[in-house]
């Protein structure tokens, strides 16, 4: 078979947005162009490598096979381009930041941060639903670091704690509760949650919390997304428990607030993770050291003013011990 990388590229683009024209759109190449690429690829090998369903694909039986293939090709191909930047010590190519959904509130932020001193790299997102999405994304080698909070022991990686992480209860203005100052645990016995869903950080350190204080919530519902949950508990359905970094706006603009609950804010930490068995390349090595020194600067500026006073010097004490 003939097969060059770029059909290789492309063919994995398609699989994983399910559509021609976004997979166009994401690679900046027209639609046409895309077409071509998949049709010449399933001539090579043979088979079909899509079912299409009007202006949807979905990957056929062999298409299954050979994307598993077509990802060990492609970082095979990411990891010699490593190495031989590594030799050359120039900060260019590609530098792929995979992250849970919840860091998008801040991540690209401090990308915009490094591209102003790195011009010559070139930056791409992968941002998945939850923890459990990104771990998959990491063990398929799409990522060169990713951002997330518990660090994977079901991987072979290495991870650096780089930023405070808090985690709140938020409810919608003048809800009863708002007029309590350290309220116990138990005062959110009669109020229904809206919570993440199984899978995510953020459910794991809600469920910790709750089985350190021995309580059990009353949780109507669960959803997926950080911005469908705050528009739920905007419109009265119920309170949540949320990171910090994804409702700032929301408190600064008056449209939710943060409950003042004992033992909150709960810490947790961001990390910076990798694959051990992967060679950094010199703009991954920069983009990680970069979080390293910068991070817990660049999130406690953000955190301070919406914590106050009081939550700020508690959590920071929380967090001495998350660490």
């Amino acid at each position: 078979m003939n097969i060059t990388f770029r059909q290789l590229r492309v063919f994995t683009e398609v699989a994983q947005q399910g559509s021609m024209a976004r997979a166009a759109e994401a690679l900046h190449l027209t639609p046409p162009a895309v077409s071509m690429q998949v049709k010449e690829l399933e001539a090579q090998v043979g088979l079909p490598l899509f079912d299409r369903q009007g202006r949807a694909v979905v990957l056929s039986t062999a298409g299954e096979y050979f994307l598993v293939h077509a990802r060990r090709l492609l970082a095979a191909l990411k990891e010699a381009d490593d190495a031989m930047a590594r030799f050359k010590r120039v900060e260019r190519g590609l530098l792929t930041i995979g992250m849970v959904s919840t860091a998008k509130y801040f991540v690209p932020h401090l990308l915009a941060r490094f591209h102003q001193d790195h011009p010559g790299v070139d930056l791409r997102l992968r941002v998945v639903g939850n923890r459990e999405q990104l771990v998959a994304l990491m063990q398929a080698g799409e990522a060169d670091l990713s951002i997330m909070g518990r660090p994977p022991r079901e991987l072979a990686a290495r991870a650096e704690a780089f930023a405070r992480h808090p985690l709140v209860f938020i409810a919608p203005p003048g809800h009863p509760l708002l007029r309590h100052a350290q309220a116990p645990v138990t005062a959110l016995g009669p109020y229904e949650f809206i919570a993440r869903e199984h899978g995510s950080g953020t459910r794991n350190a809600m469920a910790g919390f709750f089985a350190e204080h021995r309580f059990e919530p009353r949780i109507a519902m669960e959803m997926s997304s950080n911005e469908t949950i705050k528009q739920a508990v905007m419109a009265g359905l119920g309170l949540s428990f949320l990171s910090l970094h994804t409702v700032g706006l929301e408190l600064k603009t008056g449209l939710l607030q943060v409950l003042d609950v004992a033992g909150t804010p709960v810490m947790r930490m961001w990390n910076v993770v990798h694959l051990g068995s992967r060679v950094l390349s010199p703009a991954a090595e920069a983009f990680r050291y970069f979080l390293i020194e910068q991070g817990q600067g660049f999130l406690q500026a953000h955190d301070a003013p919406l914590l106050g006073p009081a939550a700020a010097v508690a959590g920071a004490a929380g967090a001495s011990g998350a660490a």
